[in-house]
């Protein structure tokens, strides 16, 4: 865990940014309480007095940690696949020509270093330049459980492909427990297939159970299959897998039902291929290598996984970027607004008290320090325990945020989410309560003591 910690901070500037930030306000939080106890203890008494207006302001902050921490992480999510890693780089082979790809499957052998067919041009001294567990190749098979009323509820997409390349090639699916994938590997159950959690709810179905598709991309492939597992909520909770092997019996048999004719599309079943290289120089000898090789039946491309999830994404890119640089931001300012409003009232409140506190030999820049302070700690508070609370109740929950995005159907909030909250709390309660306190600082005894008088 500690490991993906530091990964989210090193490798995201806004991860980065929060924790300095995070880091800067503990530390001067410590200082201030180390440096001034009985000055912490006032405030604290201070926020005490009118604890309706303390409450209703840390609930502002509360629900704008929730807003930007529910936000915040799809964006982050999305950067986070879309971006090009220096190292462990996935090639994706496909059809140069069309969308969806479609490759004839006895393509994939070319690329395979278990096949004997396997590419020349990718061996070096004899050994290929990539290994079996960094191969992997999928199909999509879709089919519905009612054809006279195809619903959501209904419809059933699966990733086709060999049970081995599950855990090793697939993201988020290391943790996967193996008894999992042997059960989806029995050779006695070729019909045997892993659903989502979603997807085992909609069709009211147990393990165990058995249900009938009939395909939706794949006119006269209707297969019958049995639920051996469920995927442990997360990424995968609306998805299914099914066995490559029975993907192609099937147009085998239909072969044999048919007169010996062939399936329209079954040279035309393989939708991508997936290859895992070290690094960006292994990328480019891979990847020239493939498209240069005459053997494919069809022309081929290769593109880094980021790039064509990047290309899926295209249609949701002015959202991204409208939440990412108008409404976070924007929400943030309105939020630092209400707390000055709310910090300017209290010291208005209060200038009475300030000009008492200076007559008693509290100087300007404690009275400053006691403000900023109350704001401080009612905003870094609120803050942390909001994006605290939105971590584990979505993440607990149903294994991250419920939002649909095309194969994307939750986001996992990352436990950097936490910093998020302190930062965005901190930073709000800092803008917002700088000038009041500044003002509280600047109350002349002698105005306010001839008012009074």
């Amino acid at each position: 865990m500690f490991t993906r910690i530091y990964d989210q901070i090193a490798n995201d500037y806004v991860n980065l940014t929060a924790t300095i930030i995070g880091l800067i306000v503990v530390v001067a939080a410590i200082a201030y309480v180390v440096a001034y106890p009985r000055l912490f203890m006032l405030g604290v008494k201070n926020l005490q007095r009118n604890f309706l207006r303390t409450g209703l302001t840390a609930g502002a902050i509360a629900v704008l940690g929730l807003m930007i921490t529910i936000i915040w992480t799809i964006i982050y999510f999305i950067d986070l696949i879309t971006v090009e890693r220096s190292k462990d780089l996935k090639i994706i082979v496909t059809y140069k020509w069309s969308v969806p790809s479609q490759l004839p499957m006895p393509d994939a052998d070319y690329l395979d270093p278990s096949s004997k067919k396997f590419l020349p041009e990718l061996t070096e001294n004899g050994k290929p330049l990539y290994g079996s567990k960094d191969f992997m190749i999928w199909s999509f098979y879709g089919g519905t459980t009612d054809p006279a009323k195809i619903t959501p509820d209904t419809l059933i997409f699966f990733f086709v492909m060999n049970p081995e390349q599950i855990i090793p090639m697939m993201d988020d699916m290391q943790d996967l427990d193996p008894k999992l994938v042997e059960a989806l590997s029995d050779e006695k159950k070729p019909y045997a297939c892993l659903l989502g959690v979603d997807k085992l709810k909609a069709l009211n179905k147990k393990v165990g159970e058995r249900f009938k598709l009939t395909s939706v991309n794949y006119k006269g492939i209707d297969l019958a299959f049995e639920i051996v597992g469920v995927f442990p909520d997360g990424r995968y909770n609306a998805s299914a897998i099914m066995r490559m092997d029975y993907f192609n019996r099937a147009f085998d048999l239909y072969k044999q039902k048919n007169n010996n004719a062939t399936h329209p599309l079954a040279d035309k079943r393989l939708n991508l291929i997936w290859i895992r290289v070290g690094d960006r120089a292994m990328f480019d000898r891979v990847g020239s290598a493939i498209e240069g090789s005459k053997m494919f039946s069809r022309e081929v491309k290769c593109e880094t996984a980021s790039s064509l999830i990047g290309s899926f994404l295209e249609a949701y890119r002015d959202i991204i970027w409208g939440m990412k640089f108008l409404l976070v931001p924007g929400m943030m300012v309105v939020m630092a607004l209400v707390m000055a409003n709310a910090i300017s009232i209290t010291v208005r409140e209060r200038r009475t008290e300030m000009a008492v506190m200076k007559v008693l030999g509290f100087t300007p820049n404690q009275i400053f320090f006691l403000i900023l302070g109350e704001a401080m700690l009612v905003g870094a508070l609120a803050g942390l325990l909001s994006a605290g609370g939105t971590f584990l109740f979505f993440n607990l929950k149903w294994g991250g945020i419920p939002f649909r995005i095309g194969f994307f159907p939750v986001f996992r909030i990352p436990e950097s989410a936490w910093m998020w909250g302190l930062a965005i709390g901190s930073l709000t309660a800092f803008i917002g309560a700088a000038i009041p306190a500044w003002s509280a600082r600047e109350v002349k005894v002698s105005e306010v003591f001839s008012k009074v008088a």
